[in-house]
């Protein structure tokens, strides 16, 4: 399983997780914008008309309104990584990475625009009377061309784009977001994790049994809702840290194009670092380009551009809005650059040869500036001086004895290290450990403080001042709510495509296998789960930006239609 994990880390890496992608990803964006007049901002206050039930025309077909279908493609989009994803970003890129995520939100406004106005116009009404549309019915006519003197299998390319995305629905949209439930549940509530996976499983197949208009109607509600929570419990933080939002904003923009220095425990971000996850975020939080949502507002009543006009709201709610907020509240918190006592997962630790400090003077300068420099750029895979330490740790009553060691946890430095006989706590390990590569071969639990990361980042934001520990708790809260919807709406398009690929026959088995899937992840290991998500996932866009481009003159005629009507 190891080798097979590793497989995937390194075609990962040459896909989603290369340069090339997200350059696709924005260069269509940003191509779109310019050939069809930037139409997130020309259309954007259509698009509040349109989804108010103001100035459309509802006279087509469907089984939802536009507003439960932008409802249920933001239950999708709008999920972990908005808590946990926006943490994330400013771990490794800093504040700065959070101008890359809105500069890809709104290349993505227009991505989206026309991947769903595209998605709606090539729907089709299945035997069983449902409707069904996406990427595979455009990829399928819209590639039927030839190309550089070849004749695109446009079928075949369909039939793998629908065959994917069943399986980044699991592996994206269902596995990862249960585990992360359970984790939260179990931290937070004390609740079982196998409990949470039960419970939540049967409740999934009763909804996601009802199709389509059962899952917008739930999504209709469970969206206001878990907003009202989540930006209620972020007001109250910024509010009680007024002071830090506009210095927040000036960390964001003073850093885009210089990277993000070196504060408190984190050890600074590049340009690239910056500039890299930021994007890569952006795109994970939005879905643009990635063929997705259209399977969602296909099923809307509205014209098929009425239906493109309104999704331009979706990357705009779920990063420019929803994201920001949760960006605020970390940096405005201070919590980016603390410590915290944490259990050290063996992925992020690593053990260093030679002593490493971040210590600071009175006047807040660190005393050992070469430290940083050289830690800083080992964190980021540039050239360095730091080595990795290989050979034997001694461990006595759970301290680490060793003098010529530093402990790099989280991409910070590591403080008061304690090593514990597997996840029992109190049971101290004295003893030799076994270290290959900086990475400790031996089954212990070792806890410290070090920074933190994901959604235990955001919680801890939450958790500041006068929400105390009730802050964590309404995380917890929000983050089940997004988790859960999210798992809710992905079941819908992995089915979808099953139709696309089976026939209707197919779906009541993929919802069973989704369901299967769903109760067993919440006490399971994803981190394979999530490594092929992330090959899939570039495997999906692919042909979807491709098919938009070759459909990019009939797009043109469809909006220089609407601006006439």
């Amino acid at each position: 399983m190891e080798q097979f994990n590793n497989f995937l880390v390194l075609l990962d890496s040459n896909l989603s997780g290369s340069w090339w992608f997200p350059a696709l990803l924005i260069g269509t964006g940003i191509f779109f914008t310019i050939y069809l007049g930037f139409p997130q901002f020309k259309y954007f206050r259509s698009a509040l008309k349109i989804v108010s039930g103001k100035n459309t025309n509802s006279d087509t077909e469907g089984e939802t309104t536009g507003f439960q279908a932008l409802t249920t493609a933001m239950s999708g989009a709008v999920g972990t990584g908005n808590i946990g994803g926006v943490a994330l970003a400013i771990w490794t890129g800093g504040p700065a990475a959070i101008f890359w995520m809105w500069i890809t939100a709104i290349f993505g406004m227009t991505t989206k625009y026309v991947e769903v106005t595209l998605g709606h116009k090539y729907r089709t009404k299945l035997s069983d009377g449902s409707i069904s549309g996406g990427p595979m019915y455009y990829i399928e006519q819209g590639l039927n061309v030839k190309w550089l003197g070849v004749n695109l299998p446009a079928k075949s390319i369909a039939v793998l784009f629908a065959f994917f995305m069943m399986i980044t629905a699991i592996g994206s949209g269902n596995m990862p977001q249960i585990n992360n439930i359970a984790l939260v549940m179990n931290t937070e509530f004390s609740v079982p994790k196998l409990f949470t996976g039960l419970f939540l499983g049967v409740l999934l197949w009763i909804i996601i049994i009802g199709g389509i208009k059962r899952i917008a109607s739930v999504a209709s509600k469970i969206i206001p809702i878990m907003g009202l929570i989540y930006f209620g419990g972020a007001l109250i933080i910024l509010v009680e840290n007024y002071q830090n939002v506009i210095p927040s904003f000036n960390a964001i923009f003073s850093q885009v194009f210089t990277g993000s220095a070196a504060v408190g425990g984190f050890l600074g971000a590049s340009f690239a670092m910056s500039l890299k996850y930021g994007v890569a975020r952006g795109l994970y939080s939005n879905e643009a380009g990635q063929g997705s949502s259209p399977i969602a507002h296909a099923s809307s009543k509205n014209k098929s551009i009425d239906q493109g006009v309104v999704s331009i709201l979706e990357p705009f709610i779920d990063t420019i809005v929803v994201c920001s907020v949760t960006a605020l509240v970390i940096l405005s918190s201070g919590v980016w650059t603390q410590k915290f006592d944490t259990t050290f997962s063996k992925t992020d630790m690593v053990i260093l040869e030679g002593v490493y400090s971040d210590e600071k003077n009175i006047e807040g300068m660190y005393v050992y500036p070469d430290d940083i420099f050289q830690l800083t750029n080992y964190v980021q895979s540039i050239d360095s001086n730091v080595k990795e330490f290989n050979g034997t740790i001694n461990v006595e009553d759970g301290q680490i004895k060793n003098k010529n060691i530093t402990v790099l946890h989280s991409r910070s430095i590591a403080e008061n290290v304690q090593v514990s006989m597997n996840d029992n706590l109190d049971n101290l390990y004295s003893g030799s450990l076994n270290v290959a590569n900086g990475k400790v071969t031996d089954q212990v639990t070792i806890k410290g403080k070090s920074l933190v990361s994901s959604a235990e980042l955001t919680a801890k934001a939450f958790s500041q001042g006068i929400l105390g520990q009730y802050g964590g708790k309404l995380v917890a809260i929000a983050l089940l709510l997004f988790a859960f919807s999210t798992s809710i709406t992905w079941c819908y398009y992995g089915d979808r495509s099953t139709a696309y690929i089976f026939g209707e026959k197919g779906v009541i088995w993929y919802r069973n296998f989704y369901v299967l899937c769903f109760i067993l992840a919440a006490v399971i290991d994803t981190t394979v789960v999530w490594n092929i998500a992330y090959v899939v996932v570039a495997l999906v866009s692919i042909p979807n930006l491709i098919a938009m481009f070759f459909l990019r003159k009939e797009m043109k005629l469809l909006s220089d239609e609407f601006e006439v009507r």
